[in-house]
């Protein structure tokens, strides 16, 4: 029952690990793709972006005018996805473990996602010699990237001798 109860409580924080970084990886994508495709107008930009995340992270939008767009351009998603690993290199590391990581907490939900894993793999997005991390590593790795690209505030160490003063 306690081993049930720890799972429960860390699964929705390494969710929450697994969304920052697809955010991050969202957030950096963005100038790539305005770069490479300067004729799409932003709206449209901005939708190849979301698809080329939702199609790693195997989180598809249903809404008809995101499917819509997603059939309209297949070839191009296709070819930005093959492109991730080169364009991006500085987050691989951190998408691979992103995707392990989800994959690993699908598994302790009962859904099996393992297709995520060996279409990441088809992208050159999982290095073979880095396996699952940690929960602690890659919360680490989601603390820092997070700070780093100024998605949140990292911890800071506080000064007790002050609240003694307060104390006193």
């Amino acid at each position: 029952m306690k081993e049930e109860n720890k799972n429960s409580r860390l699964i929705p924080i390494l969710r929450e690990g697994i969304a920052m970084i697809q955010m991050i990886f969202f957030k950096t994508l963005k100038p790539v793709i305005a770069r490479k495709h300067p004729t799409l107008d932003s709206s449209a930009q901005t939708m190849l972006n979301g698809a080329i995340c939702n199609e790693i992270f195997g989180s598809h939008n249903t809404e008809e005018k995101f499917l819509a767009f997603r059939n309209q351009y297949q070839g191009i998603i296709e070819q930005e996805l093959l492109d991730v690993h080169q364009e991006l290199p500085q987050l691989r590391d951190a998408l691979a473990d992103a995707l392990r990581t989800q994959v690993l907490c699908d598994n302790q939900e009962g859904i099996d996602s393992g297709n995520i894993l060996t279409q990441a793999d088809s992208f050159k997005l999982l290095p073979a010699d880095r396996e699952v991390p940690l929960p602690s590593a890659f919360l680490e790795t989601v603390r820092t990237l997070g700070a780093l690209h100024k998605l949140i505030i990292p911890p800071v160490d506080i000064d007790t001798s002050e609240e003694q003063n307060l104390l006193q």
